[in-house]
């Protein structure tokens, strides 16, 4: 898993008050827990939303007054109306203790299906995951090139060495949906064999009509 850095400061006042002050003041009030003691802090919040609104994970080496804490992030809260980043929880990690992280999910190859006129759907943009931070990967690839018009592709398809999917078995997380044109390329492909069963009916029709009539003549 990616590893990015973060610097912040210890905070004593831990009131509503001192955090709408750490606001104003375009920081954001975190809490880092997990370890033997939970940490009040406050950190830059443009610094802090190029790792919130980003598409890959991060790990967090997380520096508060020189000592830093390798943690990971668990919970961010926003504002209704702003949109602006306005709490964060940290987990601090630890040797040998499983982490849940939600992972991006990232479809590799072009399903047969799309190339025949299908279309593919995504299910999950992220997936939940637990396992030992050594193990997690940055990301859940599949591969869906196989996949035909109809086919789906489930949490059970998937396999990640070292840490588990937190979703039943069953859960689809892709699916190659039939669209509007690869139905039609189907009726043209239906209709071009009725016709061509046509032209062959009534070659046969012919020819024994001509049969008779000769048969007739003679």
């Amino acid at each position: 898993m990616k590893i990015a850095s973060l610097s912040g400061s210890s905070r004593k006042n831990v009131g509503k008050k001192g955090a709408s002050a750490l606001r104003t003041a375009n920081q954001v009030p975190g809490v880092l827990y997990g370890g033997k003691n939970q940490t009040h802090f406050a950190v830059d919040e443009v610094k802090l939303s190029k790792l919130v609104i980003n598409p890959n994970v991060f790990a967090v080496d997380l520096d508060i007054d020189g000592t830093t804490t390798k943690c990971i992030i668990q919970e961010v809260q926003f504002h209704p109306v702003t949109d602006r980043i306005v709490h964060i929880d940290l987990l601090e990690i630890l040797d040998g203790k499983e982490i849940k992280v939600n992972l991006p999910l990232i479809s590799e190859g072009k399903a047969q299906g799309v190339i025949n006129g299908g279309r593919m759907e995504t299910l999950f943009r992220r997936v939940p995951v637990q396992g030992l931070f050594e193990n997690l990967p940055d990301a859940l690839t599949a591969d869906v090139s196989p996949l035909k018009i109809g086919d789906t592709l489930r949490v059970s398809d998937l396999s990640i060495e070292g840490c588990r999917i937190l979703l039943n078995d069953s859960v689809l997380l892709f699916a190659c949906k039939l669209t509007r044109a690869s139905m039609s390329e189907e009726e043209e492909g239906e209709g071009e064999g009725e016709g061509e069963g046509g032209e062959g009916e009534g070659e046969e029709g012919a020819s024994k009509e001509g049969e008779k009539s000769e048969g007739g003549k003679a």
